[in-house]
């Protein structure tokens, strides 16, 4: 057999119908910036996955994670790079992003994390306009057959789901109180 047929066998349908609303969502200028949108929007919080608010930024669940647990963190104002971003907003950025790491740590278990930006679109960024923190929990021997063989990855928790556990467990550990 050759290699094209051998990877024709591999290759299987699976089934995602969530990531239709990321696919229409890339094709919806319009509604412009979502970060802009949820941070304008305090009283859908629970609705947009949203986990903190502080004086500029916030963070909340990414809607198409990598990992249960993969959140954002977010400068309240629409800026593009870090040498926009006032030293304010870029420390509080880093304060979320710490009590992110102890929630989930004692949430869902993440045994390491992943952090980082991508700036501009050529560096992978998806909203390049607005500047964003990623947070990826991680777990000893979490790369496992699916993303190897299948292209894929497995999210073992519902968002919703999550998102009830993580205001549970921020309040058992006098995290500041999520949204």
């Amino acid at each position: 057999m050759n290699e094209s047929e051998q990877r024709t066998e591999r290759n299987a349908n699976i089934w995602a119908p969530w990531r239709i609303e990321y696919i229409r969502s890339l094709a919806d200028e319009e509604q412009g910036c979502f970060l802009c949108r949820y941070g304008e929007a305090p009283s859908r919080d629970s609705e947009n996955l949203v986990l903190w608010r502080g004086t500029n930024c916030f963070a909340l669940l990414n809607r198409f994670p990598y990992t249960s647990g993969h959140t954002l963190v977010s400068p309240l104002s629409h800026v593009g790079g870090l040498e926009n971003l006032g030293g304010g907003a870029m420390c509080e950025m880093f304060e979320m992003v710490r009590d992110l790491q102890c929630l989930l740590s004692k949430a869902i278990g993440a045994e390491g994390f992943n952090v980082g930006m991508n700036i501009g679109r050529c560096a992978g960024a998806g909203l390049p306009g607005h500047l964003h923190l990623h947070v990826v929990p991680r777990w000893h021997g979490d790369t496992n057959f699916m993303p190897i063989f299948g292209n894929v990855t497995v999210l073992p928790q519902a968002l919703g789901e999550l998102y009830a556990r993580l205001c549970r467990t921020a309040a058992e550990l006098n995290l500041p109180k999520l949204s």
